[in-house]
């Protein structure tokens, strides 16, 4: 059996990734925070196999929970932060999860097909 140790994410998915944050700042700029989370959302699902953009996302979540002042969003983001990129070092992330305090961190999801191509 040979594991496999996530360590750094694709050259070629980290502009995909950086751009989701991207959109992720404008939105949040704009106070549009419905769309702002949407983009933070797909940059957790493009960066949850890579430990450091895993962990970064969740970082971001838990910021935004701060910001908008919502509780069960920063509760749930301390432990997807503290364990998140261990869980991509390893591989064993439940694809598609979008990351958010909403759903289960250990259910995998259906990815919307524009970042289902990326990923492959």
């Amino acid at each position: 059996m040979i594991i496999k140790f996530n360590t750094s994410m694709p050259i070629k998915l980290r502009p995909y990734y950086n751009l989701e944050l991207s959109k992720y700042q404008n939105y949040l700029k704009n106070k549009d925070f419905g769309l702002a989370w949407k983009h933070l959302e797909r940059a957790h699902i493009l960066g949850q196999s890579y430990p450091l953009e895993h962990s970064y996302t969740h970082w971001k979540m838990l910021q935004f929970g701060f910001m908008i002042k919502n509780t069960k969003e920063v509760l749930g983001q301390i432990p997807r932060l503290l364990l998140g990129g261990i869980k991509s070092f390893v591989g064993k992330v439940p694809h598609g999860n979008t990351g958010g305090s909403n759903v289960s961190p250990l259910k995998s999801m259906p990815i919307e097909e524009d970042l289902a191509e990326i990923l492959e």
